[in-house]
């Protein structure tokens, strides 16, 4: 015979509580945001994508810059005028990142010339 759902509430209520999953116990209460200490994961993306430059050299910055021009151009298109980008104006930004690509087609024909000679 199986149970009704208010008796398997019943039961599970009566059971123990969550906090006696948790290692302390449950007596430390979660840390509001602003206590918490600085995470540097910026840090850490920077230095993985400076590791694929690295390993990728041209292609890489070819395909950041392509991957960063398409995403604020859609932003641009979308109305995003001012950008947490150090540059700050969308236009300046989208400059930089086509002559990043463009820097990194030329690397690219280069690399491939020099490997191909």
């Amino acid at each position: 015979m199986s149970e009704s759902p208010e008796q398997a509430a019943n039961r599970i209520a009566r059971g123990p509580s969550p906090s006696s999953y948790v290692p302390d116990g449950g007596a430390s209460a979660p840390v509001a945001d602003d206590a918490r200490p600085f995470d540097p994961l910026r840090l850490c993306i920077f230095a993985t994508i400076a590791v694929l430059g690295w390993l990728f050299g041209p292609l890489a910055v070819l395909v950041f810059a392509g991957v960063g021009f398409a995403g604020y151009w859609r932003a641009r298109q979308a109305g995003l005028t001012r950008s947490k980008c150090y540059l700050r104006d969308t236009r300046l930004v989208l400059g930089y990142l086509f002559l990043l690509a463009a820097a990194g087609a030329w690397g690219l024909v280069f690399a491939i010339q020099r490997w191909l000679a």
